[in-house]
């Protein structure tokens, strides 16, 4: 077994085609065949489920998938540390919650810094990133926090206030009884922290409905379609133009905080540490 048989695998895997793959990695399609049936029988056993419409991890090919997953982690891991340059370059894989407003002046002085680093960014909700962190397919996240796992070592980043944002300037708390929640997919956390208060009030909502981006839930609540969620800062703009208006949220739910987070047992590049650094300057000078 060779550490590209896993990475083929992995491949297969996630693309659940033999051809995806072959076209993804620029090799023949039989070479392809030829490996994952090689790496079956060498395990001595069928790792997908194979059907007209492409192929399908079974049980053993799962476990065989988290397997691969850490030993390509640590062989990279190796490379790294034998072959690391002292300035850091690279793909940097991070991950964000959307509305974090001074996330673009961390990135642009990092970037400044390092022009040989790029950084790859994937948005997403806090429990789908903590999971990619997790799975290593990031090298960290930034997320509503604090996040308390085994794994996992956090970095705090950003304290920002979270308020209710409405079309109207007027607004009580049974408002949220008869106007539609306009939020984030399940794993939210200033969802999260909304749906706590709710309940601890005893207030049930009219509707819930979920959307992807920022821009969609801000032009629903813009529209008067229901209210939202988020930070004070992410939206500071659009009260000062009168498009939306702001309620507070009481203790002690009126606060998120960021951090940034990775695995514990990762290899920290010069390229992380030097992230890490930028991240912990950022916070000083605020």
């Amino acid at each position: 077994m060779e550490i590209n048989d896993l990475k083929i695998f992995q491949m297969v895997a996630t693309l659940g085609s033999v051809s995806k793959t072959a076209a993804e990695l620029s090799y023949v399609q039989s070479n392809v065949t030829a490996r994952i049936k090689l790496l079956e029988k060498e395990l001595g056993t069928p790792l997908f489920y194979r059907n007209k419409r492409g192929m399908t991890l079974n049980t053993e090919g799962k476990r065989l998938l988290e397997y691969s997953r850490e030993i390509i982690a640590k062989f990279e891991e190796m490379q790294n540390y034998f072959h690391r340059a002292s300035e850091p370059s690279g793909v940097l894989e991070v991950g964000m919650v959307e509305t974090i407003n001074a996330l673009p002046r961390l990135l642009s002085s990092y970037c400044s810094q390092y022009p040989h680093v790029d950084i790859s960014l994937k948005a997403g909700v806090t429990e789908h990133l903590l999971q990619k962190v997790l799975d290593l397919a990031l090298d960290g996240a930034f997320v509503s926090g604090p996040i308390n796992h085994p794994l996992i070592e956090q970095e705090q980043v950003f304290q920002e206030e979270l308020v209710l944002v409405t079309k109207n300037s007027s607004f009580t708390a049974s408002d949220i009884t008869g106007k539609a929640l306009l939020l984030y997919k399940k794993g939210c956390g200033y969802r999260e922290r909304l749906e706590t208060w709710m309940k601890v009030e005893g207030l049930i909502p009219k509707k819930v409905m979920e959307f992807g981006t920022f821009e969609t839930i801000i032009g629903g609540v813009a529209a008067g379609i229901g209210i939202t969620i988020l930070p004070k800062s992410a939206v500071h703009h659009l009260v000062e133009s009168g498009t939306v208006h702001i309620h507070r949220i009481p203790e002690p739910y009126h606060e998120v905080t960021t951090v940034f987070i990775r695995r514990k047992d990762s290899f920290v590049t010069n390229t992380m540490q030097a992230f890490l650094d930028e991240i912990r300057l950022q916070k000083t000078n605020a």
